[in-house]
């Protein structure tokens, strides 16, 4: 089974869970520029952590065979403070870098007007970078979220269909998938979607345009659901080609959409004194 995980944050994460997930099939990922935990105080911080997503994150996936991409975006949380609505300034001269195969994660938190500019502007900037877009859906007033997600995305320069609308339940899916959107769905513990129900929407609706994601991060959370969404296909009786269109063949037609995917990966030789990153040399 060969695993693309769309949405994870390995910034959080230990190199044995890259270890953990190679194993269990995962050989790509894209890990969205999201809010750490604790506030950013100044854009300067955004732009350190987006070089860390372009160049360190790439580097330790590498490590352990796995091809690593990122979105890069101004979040829906930290959009409502004034201090780092500046990075939407800067965001045009990373959305040029080879690694960025999407904006995001843009969307909505609490659904104020701070949130509504920043997702109009984000979505504009990825229409004129050629991007598609990744779109958090909140976790409160889901529907009304989606909602008002769509009518924005149908007043901006980018076709729905080059949109991601991520964190979908069983009562948002309908409306999302009836948009033309891709549909993303988060499966994690307690507070998201658990396989099993991932298993029942899949019934439901079918596997076109369905990404599945472990949205793995700093909170309880396992880098390994997406293999246990896989597992649990394979129980309810869908065949090896539909749980091989869900967790690779979808994500990749998605961030394709940027013509930067590279999904073969080299992984690095040469360490230093037995260390498991290389230090410096040649």
């Amino acid at each position: 089974m060969r695993i693309f995980d769309p949405h994870i944050h390995m910034t959080s994460r230990t190199t044995d869970d890259y270890e953990a997930m190679y194993a269990a099939g995962v050989r790509a990922l894209v890990e969205p520029a999201f809010w750490l935990g604790q506030p950013r105080t100044s854009p300067e911080s955004f732009y350190d952590y987006f070089d860390a997503l372009l160049g360190w994150e790439p580097f330790r996936a590498a490590r352990y065979g796995v091809a690593h991409h990122c979105t890069l975006a101004l979040n829906p949380k930290e959009a409502n403070d004034p201090r780092c609505v500046p990075v939407l300034d800067e965001l045009p001269r990373y959305l040029v870098k080879d690694g960025v195969v999407a904006v995001g994660e843009i969307g909505y938190d609490s659904m104020t007007p701070a949130e509504d500019t920043a997702l109009a502007a984000q979505l504009e900037l990825a229409a004129e970078s050629g991007l598609p877009a990744l779109v958090h859906t909140p976790h409160r007033d889901k529907l009304v979220g989606l909602r008002r997600t769509l009518d924005v995305v149908a007043e901006s320069k980018l076709p729905v269909d080059r949109v991601l609308v991520d964190h979908l339940n069983e009562t948002t899916v309908k409306e999302a998938k009836d948009s033309g959107a891709w549909l993303g769905f988060s499966v994690y513990p307690d507070t998201k979607m658990d396989e099993h129900r991932m298993v029942a929407v899949l019934k439901e609706y079918g596997p076109e345009r369905v990404l599945v994601n472990s949205a793995a991060d700093w909170g309880k959370s396992d880098p390994l659901k997406t293999r246990e969404v896989g597992d649990a296909m394979l129980a309810a009786g869908f065949g090896e080609d539909e749980v091989d269109r869900v967790l690779w063949r979808n994500p990749v037609a998605f961030y394709g959409l940027s013509g930067r995917l590279v999904l073969d990966v080299a992984r690095p030789e040469t360490l230093h004194e037995g260390n498991s990153i290389l230090r410096g040399g040649e």
